[in-house]
This record gives C-alpha cells, structure tokens and sequence, in this order.
C-alpha cells in the first residue's frame, strides 16, 4: 500500500511517493499568498505604507492598488516579502491586492486623506468666561465648536490663563487670568488636544499655580508645549496620525519679567531666533511636518508686525510647515506660501469679548500631507457670551467633507 507525505520546499509542495512501485512524482503547487501585516485603516497622502507576508521562493511580488501597481519586491529564499510604497497623492478609497504570477490576494481597503489640524486662538477660562461656566455649565463655551474640533485629527489652542486654585495674581500687572481646575476637562471633551503655554499669562498667578495649569492638562487629557523647565519647552510634542509624525513647538515672545523657562526654573518659552531654528531643524529632522505656535505681535494690529515676520521667517527657514500666532486678540491673515502656512494672529476663541473686532475669530482647518499643506480653510466664528459659535453654512460644509473624507464604506 502506498502514501504520500508533504514536504513545505520555498516555492510550494512537493508531493512523495513513499513505497509502491510506479509512482510518478507531482507538479509543485504554487505557494499561497500570505499576508503578515496588518492594513492601516487610513494614511495621508505620501505616508509610508508596508505591507509584508510570504509568497514562493524568489518570487516576484506587486502590490496593486485599485488595479495600478505601488510596490514591487522579489521574495527572498524563504518566501519572505516586503513592500514599500508612499500612500497615493490622491484622496479616495482603495482596494489593495497583492499579485505574484497568476495568484492575487485581497489585502484590505485603505483610505487615504489628509491629516486636519483646527488650531484656533486664546482660550481664558477666568474672567467673564469663569462666570459664564459657572452659570451654564463647563461645556457651555464649547457648545458651538465641539463638532469641528472633534472631527479633527489635531486640535490646538493658546491656553491664556493660569488653572489653579492656588497663588496670587503679580502685583502691578494689568490683566491676570485664571480659571477653575474643573473647568479644563470640557475642552478635552469638546476635542481639544494640545494647549500651547507660551504666553503671557500662565504664570500670572506664580509659579506654583503655573505647575498646577501643566499638572489639570495632563489630567484632562491635554498634552501641553511650550512650557516648563527650559529643557522640557524645547522638547517637541510628536502626535502620529495617518502615518505622519507631526511635531508641535510654542514659543512666546510676549514676556513678563520672570516668565521665562530656565533650567532650573519652570516657566514659558523664550522666542529666541537661535532657539527657534535649533528646536524646529531637528524636529523636522525627525518628523514629516512641523506647527509651531508663536505668541506674538501689537494688540489690536490686523497686520502682523515685521517682528512676526522675522521670527516666522526662522521658523520657515528651519522647515516649520505650518506656523500660528495668537496675541492680537483680532484675526490677522491666514497666508498660504506653497506647501507652508502662516495664521500670524487666530484672535481670541473661548474669551470675553466684547468689541467688534475681537468678538470675531474662527477655526482654522489644515490639510496635512507628507509633503506639507494641502489644503486650508478658515471658518469663521463670532463670540458672544464668551462663546465662539461658527457660521452655521460654513460649519455644516466643512463638517460634511471631513466625515466624507474619513468614511470607508
């Protein structure tokens, strides 16, 4: 009585006459595709897709996206593959198969769309805003803006106030904010995610109220930059979305004696022109794109100053992708400059505004791709009872190509 037994050899089966006489050996079966990585459910345009598995020995493998080839490898002598290939430029849905021979394997449906950062302007939860949470709830400023930020991948604001129980207000200084502890995880709820802390107010309430603010962020789910000893303020936040890494710096050049970070001394981050191009060179040596968020330039201005100009000019110059301001309390303009951006002042956002010019301010939405900005809109917005609430046209676009562009059905 015969048998036959199977042994795995790279490329596929063998089949082995064991005892008998007249057997006849098989023609080797091609070795299935085999997939060992994991498809991402989304990438931005020009991220790096890999897709890895086994097929035959020193086969020719490709990787085809929506019937157009991406990636080709050959197998090594195992059978082991790897394919590497930049995301498509263009937005959509795309069905991946890989192909050797006349054998083809679904590898999944990957969308591709940018990565959407809304940045917008000062966020003081004291003062007017303070009493309006107190009547109507933590949630109410956020009321009108939660959807926007909540469909974005990166959200960011200027922090303008100290959140803290603790501390005095800096005798002699004019304005100082602060805001109840309590008051800080709404935003996160709303979807905030980052804060910068470089201004002129974190500190208005002394240095312990200052760690308390870094302290209540991280406890609400909000990372902060900008702030701290000097060598944590240097320290880039790295957030990973869509296969980008996406680093965000802050720096305040508005300075009130004893603000500054120090190695020893916790504080806000001096904008120094040296500083500047050190920090973001090498972030952008380690990451796909680069926000750095300035406070800067004149109250009340609608242009920005030739100093905004300069520092943005170093940021630039050392890679940044896209740079924000905030300080004004009016809107200045959003400036598109190739694949960069520069919003030199946001205005005020959650803030007691009461005049014409500084009750109008907007979320600003920024497309990002591998190779930078692809697209950017400014929705406008108005406060009233220290709430921001968008136009409402202008919000339900925007809303609607954002869900578009994350669905995968």
């Amino acid at each position: 009585m015969s048998g036959v037994r199977r042994l795995a050899l790279g490329a596929g089966f063998l089949a082995v006459c064991v005892g008998g006489a007249g057997g006849a050996s098989a023609t080797p079966a091609a070795r299935p595709l085999q997939l060992s990585t994991v498809l991402p459910a989304w990438l931005a345009p020009g991220a790096p897709l890999r897709v890895s598995g086994w097929a035959g020995s020193g086969e020719t493998v490709r990787l085809v996206a929506n019937g157009r080839t991406l990636a080709t490898a050959r197998s090594g002598r195992l059978g082991r593959f790897l394919l590497r290939a930049p995301a498509p430029r263009r937005f959509g849905r795309y069905s991946l198969a890989l192909r050797a021979g006349d054998r083809r394997a679904d590898v999944g449906r990957l969308v591709v769309r940018p990565v959407v950062l809304a940045a917008v302007g000062d966020v003081n939860l004291g003062d007017r805003v303070g009493e309006a949470i107190r009547s109507y709830g933590s949630g109410y400023p956020w009321s009108g803006v939660a959807a926007l930020l909540t469909e974005a991948d990166i959200s960011i604001a200027n922090l303008e106030c100290a959140i803290s129980a603790r501390g005095s207000a800096i005798p002699g200084k004019h304005y100082t904010f602060r805001g109840a502890p309590s008051s800080l995880p709404a935003a996160a709820r709303a979807g905030l995610d980052v804060v910068t802390v470089a201004n002129n107010h974190s500190l208005d309430f002394g240095s312990d109220a200052f760690a308390d603010t870094l302290r209540f962020a991280r406890r609400a789910g909000l990372a902060t930059i900008g702030g701290g000893t000097l060598a944590t303020a240097r320290r880039p936040l790295v957030v990973h979305a869509g296969g980008l890494r996406i680093a965000l710096l802050g720096y305040s050049d508005v300075r009130p004696l004893g603000f500054d970070a120090t190695a020893t001394h916790s504080g806000t981050l001096k904008a120094d022109p040296l500083v500047i191009a050190s920090d973001v060179s090498l972030a952008r040596r380690r990451s796909d794109a680069v926000v750095v968020y300035f406070h800067w330039g004149e109250e009340l201005h609608r242009s920005p100053s030739a100093r905004q100009r300069s520092l943005a000019a170093v940021a630039l110059g050392a890679g940044a992708t896209v740079v924000l301001g905030a300080h004004p309390h009016v809107l200045q303009p959003v400036e598109r400059r190739g694949r960069t951006l520069v919003a030199w002042s946001l205005g005020n956002f959650v803030f007691s505004a009461s005049s014409a010019g500084t009750s109008a301010t907007g979320v600003l939405l920024v497309g990002l791709e591998r190779r930078g900005v692809r697209w950017s809109e400014l929705i406008p917005a108005h406060i009233a009872n220290a709430r921001p609430t968008p136009d409402p046209a202008r919000a339900r676009g925007a809303l609607k190509r954002l869900r578009a562009a994350r669905a995968t059905a």
